[in-house]
């Protein structure tokens, strides 16, 4: 248990309690205020006891909350079941789990979310960043070397003027990275044990090189383009502790390699692959996927892969809209990747786009059933009006729904003019319409205008019903583009 004091403003003592797990502070709606003034830096989690994604954190989680303690940091973690805690959760705006916030001094306004990697180390750099200075200043050798030897990655600053221009384009970059420690030495003794003779910036890490020295011009955007270039390894392992790396950076191009860790000749593959990755270091994020790890088979479901089908390259972007592109080889050697990789950067790649093969009975029940091949003739016939949903096999929603959109699709069976349908989006793509989530319901009226209209009414027979007869005026609105975009939460498996 852990007991503090409550200075009231009568000076009034009173004890109050706060359950502790693992040295994580559980917090409720009767606790979260008092637990906020006695603990002016603390990081939240609220999670769902049944959430695959923080089970994986908790470990990761608790053993950064004993590592603050155990250094004595007044910053301290805790957790709220957002299940139980309802009020909490919708308080700060709690939609998917973990979600994670961070308050600072006290304050309960506006948490800044935590935005770095889910492993212990990631978590307590993150905090010492948001808390203390953003450079810390090395007085010895003994204090750089502990640093290196504490961290996955750190940056030192080597500068004799702390006030010089270069210095100040330091303290800068460091300001706006928050993950990885940042420090400064002016000690004579550091220059020589690094073997550094002029100023300059150092990032160590313990991968790869170990360390990359930078050269250029001492500017915060070139510096922090160095940074981002050479903080993650040339080869990062997709999990779900690396996956808030790979989706939270600033590299939105990523090629994956699908391969067995149990393979004969993983070595040789990873190595190849590594050592295409040496040329496009920045540029595009080189990540291995274990395609014998259960949870890794919705990420080859989502690349339309099978486990036999593997070792297997893909390219993927994560811009505003997500493409895919797959190479016209299924070799993997450092000349093919890099070709592939160059023939991407320079444009000339057209996207994969995956489609099943039209099945036979297509259209001879209620529902109609699309695939990529036979959805462009469908959807747009001039003719007719097209309701679909776009579902994924795995989705609950899209579960629920099922019944409902059966019922609608015998409503309509003997239309002339109305077809209900759906596709299966985990198997198939089309150009013309990008989805974000499951299910997505997008309506395609007749004429020649190729119109798309969502569906953002009520999921029941009644609002299909009334948005259909309605024109899809009544429950509807224009297609624009979407708020939501599909990475992590869809390439991470539950």
């Amino acid at each position: 248990m852990l007991k503090f004091l409550l200075i009231c403003t009568l000076a009034v003592a009173s004890r109050a309690e706060i359950a502790e797990e693992e040295d994580v502070l559980v917090l409720k709606k009767s606790n979260f205020d008092e637990a906020l003034k006695a603990h002016p830096n603390i990081l939240v989690e609220f999670y769902a006891p049944w959430c695959g994604h923080c089970k994986a954190l908790a470990p990761e989680y608790a053993k950064a909350a004993g590592m603050l303690k155990a250094e004595g940091s007044d910053i301290r973690l805790a957790k709220v079941d957002a299940t139980e805690e309802t009020e909490l959760a919708q308080e700060y705006g709690v939609r998917g789990y973990p979600t994670i916030k961070f308050f600072k001094g006290g304050e309960k306004e506006s948490p800044k979310e935590y935005s770095a990697g889910r492993q212990a180390d990631d978590i307590v750099s993150w905090l010492k960043k948001r808390t203390g200075p953003a450079v810390a200043t090395l007085a010895g050798v003994t204090e750089a070397e502990s640093l290196i030897a504490d961290n996955e990655v750190a940056v030192i600053g080597f500068f004799k003027d702390a006030e010089s221009a270069g210095a100040k384009a330091y303290e800068k970059a460091a300001e706006a990275i928050d993950d990885i420690p940042f420090a400064m030495t002016s000690d004579d003794a550091v220059y020589s044990k690094f073997e550094v003779s002029k100023d300059s910036v150092v990032l160590f890490k313990k991968f790869d090189e170990g360390r990359n020295t930078f050269d250029g011009e001492l500017t915060k955007e070139k510096l922090l383009a160095f940074v981002k270039a050479n903080q993650l390894p040339l080869v990062i392992e997709f999990t779900e502790q690396t996956a808030p790396k790979i989706f939270g950076g600033d590299i939105k191009s990523h090629i994956l390699m699908f391969l067995p860790k149990a393979a004969s000749d993983f070595q040789d593959k990873m190595d190849q692959f590594k050592k295409a990755a040496e040329g496009f270091k920045g540029r595009i994020l080189f990540i291995f996927i274990d395609s014998d790890v259960d949870d890794n088979q919705r990420i080859l479901e989502f690349f339309g892969l099978k486990k036999e089908e593997c070792p297997a390259i893909r390219l993927i972007t994560l811009e505003d809209e997500m493409t895919k592109y797959k190479p016209d080889s299924d070799s993997i050697t450092a000349e093919s990747i890099t070709e592939f990789c160059t023939l991407f950067t320079e444009g000339k790649l057209k996207p994969h786009l995956m489609s099943q093969d039209i099945p036979e009975d297509w259209d001879k029940n209620p529902v109609r059933v699309l695939v990529g091949k036979n959805f462009e003739e469908v959807a747009f016939d001039p003719t007719k009006n097209v309701f679909v949903e776009f579902y994924a096999p795995w989705c609950g929603h899209c579960k629920q729904l099922a019944p409902i959109w059966e019922k609608l699709g015998e409503k309509y069976k003997d239309s002339a003019d109305t077809i209900v349908a759906k596709m299966d989006s985990t198997a198939n793509e089309i150009e013309a319409v990008k989805v974000h989530s499951f299910p997505t319901l997008k309506f395609f009226p007749a004429g020649e205008e190729r119109k798309v209209i969502d569906y953002n009414g009520e999921r029941t027979l009644e609002g299909f019903t009334k948005f259909l007869e309605s024109g899809g005026k009544e429950g509807g609105a224009p297609a624009g583009d979407d708020d939501d975009d599909l990475d992590a939460e869809l390439l991470r498996s539950s």
